[in-house]
């Protein structure tokens, strides 16, 4: 048989002989999938991804006499043929290695048969056919029927099953982009240039450097010997905790208590136990990464150079859309890689959209990392935040990683959901269910015993004007108001700058992240100097911001949200009394909108009826609160009656419509570089801007953008007068980038308040 090609470099000659690609991607895509318990499954499907390669309309097309061909089709239906229902994730895969994972049922399987695809392709591609006896003769064995067990199970059509396929998936498309991308970076003596490998976890070594950075904190400390004797008993906790056999987990433990670096402690310990190979702490905000890779890294800096630090922790969220692969495209364009890496790192921090999004994507560019997940430990901080409407697909998920891929899940936060009350639901999707351990033993009382603050709940019908608030907050030194919506903070801010109060500050997110981190800096230092200073914010101040005022007053809401804003209040123990929280009901008008949206608006009125319940008072500092809260919470909204579009598509085994249904922020969002000029000084905007319009987008400049950016959601339609304010970027191709652009209107932007596009009626700041 004349040599057959998988890849040929139009720049240099060069060509890869298409039994070299195929030996190569199986023996990667069987060292990947051994942590799945895979092995001969992913090197058949590795072996057979690129089948159609061996039909002449490929080979012409790799000669430039033609072009639109299906390589992928004939691989799938011949491992069909070959292994029946041991086929089907096979098959799926191969189908969705340049296309995404389509659909699992029967009628879209039968669709791959080379005479339907002959008559007529769905995409009006050429197919080009291949079968194993070609595999024979290029000297490639086909593994028998009896070899093969398959991740996948027949019939069970579940958040489970998908979740299977997904990782199969994971180590086929990983491994043929990898040795793609060495193939097409080969150097001048011919040999392949692989991509440096990941660095080990070595957690008997992270562990004796957490253990020492955190002496050193606590031989610094200011905080009250409570306070740190309510840390030290949390990490202990962790620390005995994680000798327990691996699985589902929560820690639920007071703000302020040190859960960020206890949690830390709990991986890097378990991971010696069981032998595991990354930890991965997943995080709702980007301000918390920023915070939490900061705090990771002066545990690891003295023994780490930068460079290698850089390799360790692998800060990883989505900043930009890629363009979708085509079937022409064999390798990216270098100029427009993926914004992702695949997650060979030993410490990963991610976003919850990220890591939960990609579990349930079809995609190669997000799928490709979920192999890794496989023996890890899975941090969740703030876990609160969970989409209450997507939590029984998302438990099953993290349940079924648990039970069959060896990965521990925590759930961490200071308000624990009652998710176990799903657990008839999430066992239809899941058969491990959700029943995690609870980290802390009840016997600790580590609620009450760092109850730093003495909260004040309104009475029934009592309301308060922002001009009456505006008076009450002008009379303390130091205090913090939190308000439900960025409009309410804005306004009180007005009234409370008309009383002459002096160092009034603002926060939310129509500031940039730079912006708000100016503010958090100079209203500490106000703090610590005992100066008179009041911050008017939204919620993004409630969820791992570390700051200590002695008065917060919080706006009517959520449970969870009102106990974060209370984590503010004395959070370092220090004040001679307990710290003092306010709640308080504003007085709006019946027509105005006074919540962010319906849930949680649900979730203040389950609040105000708690309230009533317990004859006004209620105490934050008693987990069992929570409990309750949830439950009635869980009783309003009747979880499975949520997203049942999304569930039917999960029983279709539909992978195109659950990508589609599963979006942990439903709004879409674009990133905009806006006009925020640090005292006076515009050079930073001015720099980003005219890198950007010279030289496109790219990597580098999203990095050094993303603190001066905020996001906006997308405007509906093309016409919307918020375009006008909107310059596109692009990137390099010349084509107009997806979802960056820069703001021309500077005058929009308030060094004190952020971007406030006021006479753009239709511009939503997310």
């Amino acid at each position: 048989m004349d040599q057959l090609l998988s890849h040929v470099d139009r720049d240099t000659g060069r060509v890869e002989p298409l039994k070299e690609h195929l030996e190569l991607v199986a023996e990667r895509a069987k060292e990947y999938a051994s942590a799945l318990g895979a092995s001969e499954e992913a090197y058949m499907a590795g072996l057979m991804h690129d089948l159609g390669k061996y039909g002449e309309p490929f080979q012409r097309r790799l000669r430039g006499e033609g072009k639109y061909i299906d390589h992928w089709s004939a691989g799938a239906w011949e491992i069909l043929q070959l292994y029946k229902s041991k086929g089907i994730a096979s098959a799926l895969a191969i189908q969705g290695h340049h296309l995404g994972l389509q659909c699992g049922n029967k009628d879209n399987l039968a669709k791959l048969n080379p005479q339907h695809l002959k008559e007529r392709h769905p995409l009006n591609l050429k197919l080009s056919e291949g079968n194993t006896r070609l595999l024979e003769k290029d000297g490639l064995s086909v593994l028998p029927e009896d070899k093969i067990n398959s991740l996948f199970q027949v019939g069970i059509n579940n958040t489970s099953s998908m979740l299977d396929v997904r990782m199969l998936y994971s180590a086929i498309v990983d491994a043929d982009f990898i040795e793609t991308e060495a193939w097409f970076s080969m150097d001048d003596c011919g040999n392949r240039k692989y991509r440096k490998p990941g660095m080990h976890l070595k957690p008997e070594e992270a562990l004796c450097r957490l253990n020492s950075h955190l002496a050193t904190i606590k031989a610094e400390s200011d905080s009250s010997h409570q306070i740190n004797q309510v840390r030290a008993d949390l990490y202990q906790a962790c620390i005995d905790a994680s000798l327990k056999h691996q699985g589902l987990f929560t820690l639920s433990a007071p703000t302020g208590s040190g859960k960020t670096m206890a949690m830390l402690a709990f991986a890097l310990s378990h991971a010696i136990k069981h032998k595991l190979r990354r930890i991965i702490v997943v995080i709702p905000y980007l301000s918390i990464i920023e915070q939490t890779i900061r705090a990771y890294r002066k545990v690891f800096h003295p023994y780490l150079s930068s460079e290698e630090l850089g390799q360790y922790i692998l800060e990883h969220h989505s900043l930009s859309n890629s363009k979708k692969n085509s079937d022409e495209i064999e390798v990216e364009d270098y100029s427009r890689r993926l914004l992702t890496e695949n997650w060979d790192a030993p410490v990963i921090v991610t976003t919850s959209v990220q890591l939960l999004e990609s579990l349930f994507s079809n995609r190669p560019s997000s799928c490709r990392k979920l192999h890794r997940l496989a023996g890890s430990v899975i941090l969740f901080d703030e876990v609160q935040t969970l989409p209450f409407s997507l939590a029984i697909p998302t438990l099953a998920a993290l349940s079924h990683l648990s039970e069959k891929y060896r990965s521990t899940v925590v759930f961490s936060t200071a308000t624990q959901p009652a998710f176990n009350h799903l657990d008839s639901f999430v066992k239809k999707h899941c058969s491990n269910g959700w029943n995690p351990q609870e980290i802390v033993p009840t016997e600790l009382k580590l609620f009450s015993r760092a109850g730093r603050t003495r909260i004040n709940w309104p009475k029934q019908q009592e309301a308060i004007s922002w001009v009456g608030l505006a008076k009450k907050l002008a009379k303390y030194k130091q205090v913090l108001c939190v308000t439900n919506l960025k409009k309410h903070a804005t306004l009180l801010l007005e009234e409370v700058e008309k009383e002459n109060a002096v160092n009034n500050y603002h926060l939310s997110t129509n500031m940039c992240p730079a912006h708000r981190q100016a503010v958090l800096d100079k209203v500490k230092d106000l703090l610590g100097k005992r100066f008179d200073c009041r911050l008017i914010s939204t919620q993004c101040i409630e969820a791992g911001v570390d700051i200590d005022f002695p008065v917060v007053y919080r706006a009517m809401g959520p449970l969870e949200a009102i106990a974060q804003a209370a984590g503010r209040c004395n959070r370092n123990g220090n004040l001679p009394e307990k710290g003092e929280v306010f709640v308080f009901k504003p007085e709006t008008d019946n027509r105005e909108k006074i919540y962010p949206d319906g849930a949680y608006q649900q979730g203040a009125t389950v609040t105000e009826m708690l309230l009533v319940e317990n004859a006004g008072e209620l105490a934050l500092d008693e987990p069992s609160l929570y409990l309750s809260y949830y439950r009635k919470l869980y009783s309003f909204t009747r979880p499975e009656s949520h997203k049942q579009e999304l569930y039917e598509a999960i029983q279709r085994q539909n992978f195109i419509e659950v990508n589609r249904l599963y979006r942990i922020i439903d709004q879409d969002t674009i990133n905009v570089l806006v006009p925020y000029f640090p005292e006076g000084n515009r050079q930073i905007f001015d720099s980003l801007r005219n890198e950007v319009l010279n030289k496109g987008l790219n990597r580098d400049w999203i990095r050094q953008a993303r603190p001066y950016s905020v996001s906006l959601f997308r405007p509906k339609y093309a016409g919307d007068s918020l375009y006008d304010a909107l310059e596109p970027v692009k990137i390099s191709t010349g084509e107009d980038a997806e979802d960056w652009y820069i703001y021309k209107e500077e005058g929009d932007y308030d060094n004190k308040t952020g971007l406030n596009p006021s006479r753009l009626l239709n511009a939503i700041i997310a």
